[in-house]
């Protein structure tokens, strides 16, 4: 185990334990081999042990990341500004995927409140029965009058008119691992080794992964991730959506230059305790999983589906232009103790450097929707 990283308890070693058993029986079952993707949603989503499935903090400081929600209520309430023109042309609802802490449901819902323009209701697409429930409890808490317009869904809605949102949920969405070879592409695998896990390449058996693998033409030794099934959720998305918008926020970028040649190791990454590692073998079930978006294939997808990509821009344009500097001027500079943490969030949210240029926001729309603020400057769709 790495010294220089934080020590788990020995409830959560034991976690860790039982879900490598968990994996090794999933192995067992599959003849001693299954591609990184079955692994991955595994570790992150099996029923009472996944990372996502289970108890472990995630969120904020004693967790292992903190996302744009938990570091200002400005990332919200600018959403809410973004948002708004939609809700008032569609009289529809909102649908959150993945709700995290709940703390973006909060401050949303409380800043359309301010603007007039609440959704009947807020809806929260959540497959994690523990962030499900400290979601339930950050707006029981911190919103007690609009709780009730919350509700909790078990899948994607039939159908739907209003605002579907994504904040880092496509990069936790379980990714094929492929590795280029001198004989063509292959599908990454995880083997058993000793107690724990190895890398064994395997066939691609999926026609049209292989297909898509092979038009990339990446050189030998050149590894990284093709992600069907965030393309597959953006397909359901369009297919429920009767009019309204899509909003997905994430980490990526578009195709060639996340097919880079000097990126021949891919994106795949592991938060543990605040720090990134490469090994996704490192304590299963208490690390989080994720790769970077290819952007190019969301806007195929989407638009292969029916939708209008209607913007791509990365995150500082398209919060700059919804108004987040003007929000965060509405707290005087002169009241130093709120003013400052505020301003060091939004310099991390914009920053190059940081999460600005990073994280990049996808909007598809279907019907007439109103007004979209956000992607008014620094269109990127040219770049897809």
């Amino acid at each position: 185990m790495n010294s220089m990283l934080p020590v788990p308890s020995p409830d959560a070693l034991a976690h860790s334990r039982r879900v490598v058993t968990h994996v090794h029986a999933l192995l067992d079952a599959a003849g001693g081999w299954i591609p990184f993707s079955r692994f991955m949603q595994a570790v992150l989503y099996a029923p009472g042990l996944g990372y996502y499935a289970a108890g472990a903090a995630k969120f904020g400081a004693a967790g292992d990341f903190v996302t744009a929600p938990e570091m200002t209520p400005l990332f919200g309430r600018t959403l809410a500004h973004a948002i708004a023109p939609v809700l008032r042309e569609t009289g529809g609802d909102v649908l959150e995927l993945g709700g995290g802490s709940g703390r973006l449901a909060a401050d949303l819902l409380a800043e359309l409140d301010t603007l007039g323009a609440l959704p009947p209701r807020y809806r929260i697409l959540e497959v994690s029965a523990d962030l499900r429930a400290r979601q339930q409890q950050t707006v029981a808490t911190d919103l007690p009058r609009l709780a009730s317009r919350v509700e909790w869904l078990d899948a994607v809605p039939e159908r739907f008119s209003g605002v579907i949102l994504g904040n880092e949920v496509l990069d936790a969405l379980p990714a094929e691992l492929v590795h280029w070879t001198a004989d063509g592409p292959r599908l990454r695998g995880v083997v058993r080794k000793g107690d724990g896990f190895a890398w064994e390449d395997g066939p691609i058996a999926d026609d049209a992964l292989r297909e898509r693998a092979t038009a990339l033409a990446l050189a030998p030794g050149y590894v990284s991730e093709i992600n069907p099934a965030a393309e597959a959720l953006v397909a359901s998305l369009a297919q429920c959506l009767v009019r309204g918008l899509i909003l997905m926020i994430d980490y990526g970028f578009g195709a060639r230059e996340y097919y880079h040649p000097q990126r021949s190791m891919g994106t795949l990454r592991v938060h543990y305790r605040h720090h990134a590692l490469d090994d996704p073998f490192y304590l299963p079930g208490l690390c989080d999983l994720t790769a970077h978006v290819d952007f190019s294939a969301i806007a195929r997808a989407g638009v292969a589906a029916g939708l209008e990509l209607a913007g791509y821009t990365s995150q500082a344009s398209f919060l700059l232009s919804g108004g987040l500097a003007e929000l965060l001027m509405q707290t005087p500079p002169e009241d130093a103790a709120t003013y400052l943490p505020q301003a060091n969030a939004v310099q991390r949210l914009v920053s190059p450097a940081e999460m600005g240029e990073l994280f990049k926001v996808i909007g598809f729309t279907r019907g007439a929707v109103g007004e979209l603020a956000g992607f008014a400057q620094g269109d990127r769709r040219h770049t897809l």
